[in-house]
């Protein structure tokens, strides 16, 4: 089972976004690559899909009004409007030939569709 990092908190102290350690494993692989050292993780959600909205997960510089957070040394960047699509949810990462790649579960998703990277609220 893989161990759940809180991305942040709310007043009411329960978690907006977790992140399994493998996840965090692959960000940092992934930016390890990477020439620029001002470049983050960006985690937001775009209109789009089959579903009507799509998970976005790419390297990034962040932006004034980003939410900003530490994973394990890993700097991570929500935008408000996608942090509140993404609460709850819980971010994973495999690296099975067939279905690998970054993973979120999301309990605000009502619909989603089959590649599990398009949903609606």
């Amino acid at each position: 089972m893989a161990t759940m990092v809180d991305l942040t908190q709310l007043t009411t102290q329960k978690p907006l976004l977790n992140v399994t350690s493998a996840a965090v494993a692959e960000m940092k692989r992934l930016l390890k690559k990477q020439v620029d050292p001002e470049l983050t993780v960006r985690l937001g959600v775009r209109g789009g899909g089959c579903s009507g909205l799509n998970y976005d997960i790419r390297m990034d510089k962040p932006r004034e009004s980003d939410r900003q957070y530490d994973f394990d040394g890993v700097r991570v960047v929500v935008d408000k409007k996608s942090i509140v699509l993404l609460a709850g949810s819980t971010l994973d990462f495999s690296d099975d030939l067939l279905q690998g790649g970054f993973r979120f579960n999301n309990p605000n998703a009502k619909r989603s569709c089959g590649c599990g990277t398009s949903f609606s609220v």
